[in-house]
């Protein structure tokens, strides 16, 4: 889509001022900012004579005067012995931009550490240049103090150039403080400068003052360069005001600079995260030149807004463009094809991952993880991590988490002490990865440890997640009342899937009662949730409570919630095949329906009979009623005819496998020979050898 920025032209630079006004706090009343002056107008020849002793003042003593004729003549005839300034050699500070030069930055600071020791040393602009950038590489706030109080020690003369450095080291630490009062008692200041700590301000989150700062930047240079045009967009994002950021676009067009890189991109972003998609596009096909960045900032946009088969197809052009591909590319792709569960995707792009030299990349790799996790792949989720030379927090979070969704609890909770043994600090996704592990394999002993190590040995405050795991964990040993125990002495207010946790344990082992409390407390909080009802329901009827259940289904008439149809699908040589239950569109339906008769006859011969009808929390009524043609039953069929007998099926459904379907499927994997995995709304099934991985528990 074109965007129409010709409407946009007819603006003046004043519009943008007033156009700031739709922002809560206005950005051009001076009266927001009365009392905290920004910007002295006095012009400081030397901001650092404003640096006095307290201690001299205290005892009533006046500064030194400024040395004249008479003074130099006086100290000479009295002989005041003075101190000498210490002048390194030429190869000492040369030694420390040396350093400085090969990012041997500790090395480099220890060097000077032996000036800042002896004292009275005058190091050159050049030096102080090379320390900046160590600190910076550093990335420690110490050393900026270290650095900066030297400088004023030492009476060093910065120049306007040396001015901006030091202020973007402070800004680079996040010391916006200390920033802006250096920036405040620059004795001259240019575009860098103004650049530097509004760009500061937006990384900070200071969108308002960013735009303060940038209104009186405009009265005083009338032009910043299409740098900060692209900080004031991101600027503008990030308040999500689009009426503001077209202003700005408007401006940027005025200016001729709407065709820079960076401003592109900028805009590309804002029109993406404002939820304008239309227009970013417009704006990437008027780039004239599509870089990586550019590419990689469209895919992001539509994955964003869950346009992923569209995302997918941009990635194939971006392929096919030529342009050089990114660790951010595929690991955006990769999160794209876990979205759309496609495998034979997901493969290709882990292959351009390698062959474009990002094999050890760990943003793209900790993707592969969780891809591969995510789609019942876990065995080559370890393989990949395994391979990783370098791990963070994230990539243990997803082998623990995707051994805990399929069910190999043992697994997690080992990997899980591998962390901790390798000098990892886990967080409270890494406790919830690890106690829902515990929780789907049945591993209380091990999960009350875990649970309690969180406050004594990690300093990390349980959360409603982790209680909710623990729930579930007593639930499933059948202890109700424990886990009532534990919502009721809960250190806050219980929340809906604490609940839900209850609620379900109360469905599986025929608790009516307590299932009962347990869901009024969940439609208090969650009144329009149909599974809510529907467990309570499941409850009531298998407990021979009939009026009870049919005044749930009156509620649940009432309120208007119907349940969907459920759908299952299964992806062979690149295409998704999907089924609804007792589907009849599928060109291979009679070929389909003539296997699952034939699969049901097989299993009932070892043992198969079909369940008595049971509601799932999330599956229309009538589709219970063709129970032998369930959408998971049909892909299954589907997948032995159509795929060779050593690959494993991978089904995905949108509800939770029902009870006749979960058993017909593990003596399908039995007499079949074949692995099975199923991803159902709940967590992963792994058929094998007429066994399943939840344990029968789900």
């Amino acid at each position: 889509m074109e965007i129409p920025l010709l409407r946009y032209q007819s603006m003046s630079l004043d519009q943008i001022q007033s156009g700031c006004s739709s922002i809560p706090v206005s950005l051009s009343d001076n009266k927001v900012f009365k009392g905290r002056s920004l910007f002295d107008r006095r012009k400081w020849k030397n901001p650092f004579t404003r640096i006095k002793c307290c201690s001299i003042l205290e005892q009533g003593l006046k500064p030194r005067p400024k040395p004249n004729k008479i003074d130099v003549e006086e100290l000479k005839e009295s002989k005041l012995p003075e101190a000498p300034v210490k002048k390194p050699s030429a190869g000492f500070c040369s030694q420390i931009e040396k350093l400085v030069l090969n990012r041997k930055y500790r090395e480099a600071l220890e060097l000077f550490e032996v000036l800042e020791f002896e004292g009275g040393f005058d190091v050159g602009t050049s030096t102080y240049d090379a320390l900046v950038s160590a600190c910076i590489g550093l990335k420690s706030i110490r050393e900026v103090k270290r650095i900066y109080n030297y400088m004023l020690s030492t009476g060093f003369e910065p120049d306007l150039y040396m001015r901006n450095r030091v202020l973007y080291m402070h800004v680079k630490m996040g010391m916006m403080i200390d920033a802006r009062k250096l920036f405040e008692e620059m004795p001259e200041r240019n575009v860098v400068s103004w650049n530097i700590v509004i760009t500061g301000l937006v990384d900070s989150g200071g969108y308002l003052e960013a735009f303060r700062l940038f209104l009186v930047m405009w009265e005083e240079l009338s032009d910043g360069g299409s740098r900060i045009y692209a900080t004031m967009i991101r600027a503008a994002a990030g308040l999500g005001l689009i009426s503001v950021a077209k202003q700005l676009h408007s401006c940027a067009v005025k200016m001729g600079v709407s065709d820079d890189g960076f401003v592109s991109c900028a805009l590309i972003n804002m029109y993406s995260k404002c939820g304008s998609i239309e227009d970013a596009q417009g704006v990437f096909d008027e780039m004239p030149e599509k870089t990586t960045v550019g590419w990689n900032t469209i895919i992001a946009g539509y994955a964003l807004h869950g346009y992923s088969e569209e995302a997918l197809d941009l990635y194939y052009e971006m392929r096919d463009s030529g342009v050089k591909m990114d660790h951010f590319t595929f690991s955006m792709i990769i999160r794209t094809c876990t979205r759309l569960a496609s495998l034979e995707h997901a493969k290709q792009a882990h292959a351009g991952l390698v062959r474009h030299g990002f094999g050890l990349d760990v943003v793209a790799n900790t993707a592969l993880v969780d891809f591969y996790s995510k789609w019942g792949r876990i065995e080559d989720a370890r393989h990949v991590f395994d391979f990783m030379p370098r791990k963070n927090v994230i990539s243990w979070n997803a082998l623990i988490a995707g051994y805990a969704n399929h069910g190999r609890g043992a697994e997690a909770v080992e990997l899980f002490e591998q962390m901790l043994g390798g000098g990892m600090k886990p967080n409270h996704v890494t406790f919830l990865a690890v106690l829902s592990a515990c929780s789907h394999s049945g591993l209380s002993e091990c999960g009350w440890n875990i649970f309690e190590s969180m406050s004594t040995d990690h300093k990390t405050k349980p959360r409603a997640m982790h209680y909710a795991c623990m729930i579930e964990l007593l639930g499933r040993e059948g202890l109700l009342d424990e886990a009532f125990a534990l919502i009721r002495d809960a250190p806050f207010k219980p929340t809906a899937n604490m609940w839900a946790a209850l609620l379900t344990a109360c469905r599986v082992h025929e608790n009516l009662e307590l299932g009962k409390f347990a869901a009024e407390n969940l439609y208090g909080m969650e009144p329009e949730k149909l599974c809510n009802y529907v467990v309570l329901l499941n409850v009531y009827n298998s407990s021979g409570k009939l009026k009870e259940a049919a005044a749930v289904v009156q509620t649940l008439r009432r309120k208007g919630l119907r349940m969907l149809p459920a759908c299952s699908w299964i992806e062979v040589r690149k295409q998704p095949h999907v089924f609804l239950s007792g589907d009849k569109s599928h060109i291979q339906t009679k070929e389909i329906y003539k296997k699952v008769d034939s699969l049901m006859l097989e299993i009932s011969k070892h043992g198969y009979v079909p369940e008595e009808r049971t509601l799932l929390p999330d599956v229309d009524e009538q589709e219970q009623r063709v129970l032998m043609y369930h959408s998971e039953k049909l892909a299954v069929a589907f997948g032995l005819i159509n795929t060779l007998d050593w690959i494993p099926l991978q089904i995905v459904q949108s509800h939770r496998i029902c009870c006749d379907c979960h058993n017909a499927i593990k003596l399908i994997a039995a007499v079949t020979g074949r692995e099975i995995v199923v991803r159902d709304a709940s967590r992963f099934h792994h058929f094998k050898d007429g066994m399943c991985s939840c344990g029968d528990y789900w």
